[in-house]
């Protein structure tokens, strides 16, 4: 939206011009999230304690979970809005990405919505049934894979890239990438969602993660820079850049808020729609497989609630103390802030790993 008023300034005033540079609205757009979500979020808490809007805690969890019972929840709301809010300002109304991903965080943030809804509305943890919680994500995320498929109009557009090597990449094909889109934005729309238990736990991974995908959209958006570097030049790629840092800002301004002690958990609305925009934004810069390698809290975090129901069905017995794996962790003693910074930790070493799949080719 910008960018028109820009267009028309710069009849006037050629300095104007510096307002398109990417760097210099990626900026903007992070500075201008961040501050959204810092406003917005204290209206927003507010507003929550108001109407006593607040988090249903289950019986069986950790029982040091129990004194967080009425905390403000669907925060996620200040992240999507300032996000939102902010992409649209600065981002380039021109690019088919910035639709796609705005749609994608809206419809994944609406499923979300009715299943934080529908918890506060029966005063109970459990609010969408598994079975429409993912049917839902399952026809949000074939009307994305479609769009994206529809996009695709050069070769590495439907390739899976190899992360480490220069000229190994593998041929999927429309339906081959469609079907891959759908595994990868269920798969990380969920795996948020699981990791969401602890104040701050998932947000800082998406944080560091978005950063890094800034990076990849950056240079296979760049000619000079993907060809220098051997990655694949995905035109248009570049703005995305700029929506990963307004991602980045609006993250940072609720971890203000959902840091522990929190005053605010992100609920479903932000942790779906937060997974599923990851999933989207690396699907477009063609960086699923290093997706998969950041998010490794997101993956074991998932494995763990697939080997405890799998192994508790085949011999009635549990692997894990309890799971999701942070709820492990605090079973066997450990305070939440540990777990939280280890985990952060953990996700900052696999983002460096990734990153360095940029000169490792």
């Amino acid at each position: 939206m910008f960018l028109l008023l820009i267009d028309f300034l710069t009849q006037f005033d050629p300095r104007f011009l510096v307002f398109n540079y990417l760097t210099l609205r990626a900026l903007m757009a992070m500075l201008i999230a961040l501050l959204g979500s810092l406003l917005l979020g204290r209206l927003f808490i507010t507003k929550l304690q108001q109407y006593q809007i607040g988090q249903i805690v289950r019986n069986d969890g950790p029982k040091s979970h129990l004194k967080k019972t009425g905390t403000p929840t669907m925060g996620g709301i200040i992240i999507l809005f300032s996000f939102i809010g902010s992409s649209l300002i600065w981002g380039d109304w021109d690019n088919i990405y910035l639709w796609i991903i705005m749609f994608s965080a809206t419809i994944f943030g609406v499923i979300g919505f009715a299943d934080d809804y529908l918890k506060i509305k029966r005063k109970s943890a459990h609010g969408l049934s598994s079975k429409q919680k993912y049917l839902a994500q399952s026809l949000a995320t074939i009307l994305i894979s479609v769009w994206l498929v529809s996009n695709a109009k050069n070769p590495v557009d439907t390739q899976l890239l190899i992360p480490f090597f220069k000229d190994w990449n593998i041929s999927l094909g429309l339906l081959g990438m469609g079907i891959l889109s759908y595994f990868v934005i269920v798969g990380s729309s969920n795996a948020v969602n699981l990791t969401d238990g602890l104040d701050g736990l998932a947000i800082m991974p998406v944080i560091l993660i978005s950063a890094a995908l800034a990076i990849f959209a950056y240079i296979s958006g760049h000619y000079n820079f993907s060809d220098y570097l051997y990655m694949p030049f995905i035109p248009g790629s570049g703005e995305v850049f700029v929506i990963c840092a307004a991602l980045i800002g609006s993250g940072l301004g609720f971890l203000w808020f959902n840091t522990y002690p929190a005053e605010v958990f992100m609920g479903d609305v932000g942790s779906l729609s937060l997974g599923a925009t990851l999933a989207v934004i690396a699907i477009i810069v063609r960086q699923e497989i290093l997706l998969f390698i950041m998010g490794g809290v997101f993956v074991a975090e998932t494995l763990s609630v697939i080997i405890q129901v799998a192994y508790y069905k085949c011999t009635q017995k549990r692997i894990f103390l309890m799971a999701p794996l942070h709820h492990h962790f605090e079973k066997r003693g450990l305070s939440e802030p540990k777990i939280i910074v280890r985990f952060w930790m953990i996700t900052l070493i696999l983002v460096l790993i990734s990153l360095a799949s940029i000169k490792i080719r």
